[in-house]
């Protein structure tokens, strides 16, 4: 059991590390950033409830529903919900690179409580296919919430723009995801160049809310682009 639990947190711990030193201007307290990672955590039991709700009373009729319905939106909502109205507001969240921190806690809590449940159930020999997928892809639905949030708070006007933008992006990419594994039967030729892809935007939300960070805080980035996107 030791073993599957420490399978289970290693790659969330580890994703959220990678993010949060990502962060050059000024660092979150850890002990706020471990909360939100709770927040995330906890988030599991109602979601996981009302999915099987929806499945016993079989008010799931189609593969893309289960994917846009039962997945992709109610499990980015709930972490909208705990950023917009939790940790959007508070004073910690000071800088547009804040959301990327607090998005990515938010997100990794859920997948490490989801992934230590599955391993539970199935093995630890999946620890690595979770990691890899499952884990990272929450991870970067996260990111791309928590960048667009970053830039609601700290841009002048379009804010409610941003915050749609912020629930709405994950919930199409988190459907997407979960329509590739549950519809295709080769969906591993399928989900790898989307995970490339969806690294690639988060890593390049990554840059840009840095570069936000930096106008922010009146100090040099030395990569000059676009921040309309």
């Amino acid at each position: 059991m030791l073993g599957i639990l420490s399978a289970g947190i290693a790659p969330g711990l580890a994703l959220l590390s990678f993010f949060y030193l990502k962060d050059e201007y000024e660092a979150e307290p850890i002990p706020y950033v471990l909360r939100t990672f709770i927040y995330g955590a906890l988030l599991v039991f109602p979601i996981m409830f009302v999915q099987h709700v929806l499945n016993v009373e079989n008010l799931i009729k189609s593969e893309f529903v289960d994917a846009f319905l039962s997945s992709g939106m109610f499990e980015e909502f709930f972490k909208w919900f705990i950023l917009y109205y939790i940790i959007y507001k508070n004073v910690e969240f000071d800088e547009p690179f804040d959301g990327i921190v607090y998005g990515a806690s938010v997100s990794l809590g859920f997948a490490t409580t989801e992934n230590i449940f599955y391993l539970v159930s199935n093995g630890i020999e999946h620890a690595i296919s979770r990691a890899l997928l499952p884990v990272s892809s929450h991870a970067l639905f996260g990111v791309i919430m928590g960048f667009y949030l970053g830039k609601a708070k700290f841009t002048e006007g379009l804010k409610a723009k941003y915050v749609i933008i912020a629930l709405i992006l994950p919930v199409v990419l988190h459907g997407f995801y979960d329509y590739i594994l549950i519809s295709q039967e080769y969906w591993v030729y399928i989900i790898l160049p989307f995970m490339v892809f969806l690294w690639w935007l988060g890593l390049r939300k990554v840059k840009m809310a840095k570069i936000l960070s930096a106008k922010h805080f009146n100090k040099p980035y030395p990569v000059q682009k676009t921040l309309h996107s």
